[in-house]
C-alpha cells in the first residue's frame, strides 16, 4: 500500500516505518525460523522471493505494512533502521464487500524484545493508523492457538473472541471500533508523533556527514 510509504509513525517504545527494499535482509534472517514460520503461518521464501513480496506489500492496494524499530535504538544509530528492527505490524483488507474490516497480525521477531510492550504498542498504533486513515471500524486478528502470549494481548485490547478453527488451530478475535473504542484508542495514541519518513533520512544523513 503507497498510502504509507513516506508515514513514521513515533511511540515511546516504537517507531513504525515503511517496509523497503533495505529491510528485506533482516527480515529473511527473521523467516528462517522454524518457530516464526510456525507462529504466522509461513512458508521459508529465497532472499529474491523475499524482495518480491516487499515490492507486492508496498503497491497492492489490500496490504498496510510497517516495519517495527526499537524507538531509543533508533533515535540513538542517526536512524540505521536495519539495526533497530524489531518486528513488522500489517493490516489487510481481507473483503472488498467491506473495505471498513482491517485483519491485523503484528510479529516481534527479536525474542529479546517479547513481554515488554513493543507489540502492544505497535498494534495499537496500527490500529490509530487504521482508524485515522484508512477508514477501519472493524479489526480481527487471526491466531494459532499456541499463541497465548498474543491472543492475552489481544484480549487486553479489548479484541473478543469470536470464533475457533479447530482444522487450523487458529482463534478469530474482533473488535468493532465504537465511537467509545474509538475515543479508547486515541487516549491510547495521544503520544503518537507522525512524521516524513524522507524528511527523517534526509536529516539523519545529514547529521552523519
Amino acid at each position: 500500500m503507497k498510502i504509507n510509504q513516506n508515514t513514521v509513525l513515533q511511540g515511546k517504545k516504537v517507531a513504525l516505518v515503511p517496509y523497503t527494499a533495505a529491510h528485506v535482509p533482516r527480515y529473511h534472517e527473521w523467516m528462517k525460523s522454524e518457530e516464526l514460520q510456525r507462529l504466522t503461518a509461513s512458508e521459508p521464501l529465497s532472499l529474491e522471493q523475499e524482495y518480491e513480496m516487499q515490492r507486492s506489500w508496498r503497491e497492492d492496494a489490500d496490504k498496510c505494512t510497517f516495519i517495527v524499530l526499537d524507538t531509543e535504538r533508533w533515535s540513538g544509530q542517526a536512524g540505521m533502521d536495519e539495526d533497530c528492527m524489531v518486528g513488522d505490524v500489517n493490516l489487510f483488507l481481507t473483503d472488498f464487500d467491506d473495505l471498513a474490516l482491517g485483519e491485523i497480525e503484528v510479529m516481534i521477531a527479536e525474542p529479546c524484545y517479547r513481554g515488554r510492550g513493543f507489540g502492544k504498542e505497535a498494534t495499537l498504533m496500527m490500529m490509530f493508523y487504521g482508524v485515522t486513515k484508512l477508514g477501519i471500524t472493524k479489526f480481527e486478528a487471526k491466531i494459532g492457538q499456541e499463541n497465548k502470549a498474543s491472543i492475552s494481548m489481544f484480549r487486553k485490547l479489548h479484541f473478543k473472541e469470536v470464533a475457533v478453527n479447530s482444522i487450523f488451530e487458529e482463534v478469530t478475535l474482533r473488535l468493532d471500533a465504537s465511537e467509545q473504542e474509538k475515543h479508547w484508542l486515541l487516549e491510547q495514541t495521544g503520544h503518537v508523533e507522525e512524521k516524513s519518513y524522507r524528511d527523517m533520512k534526509q536529516q539523519n544523513l545529514a547529521s552523519e556527514s
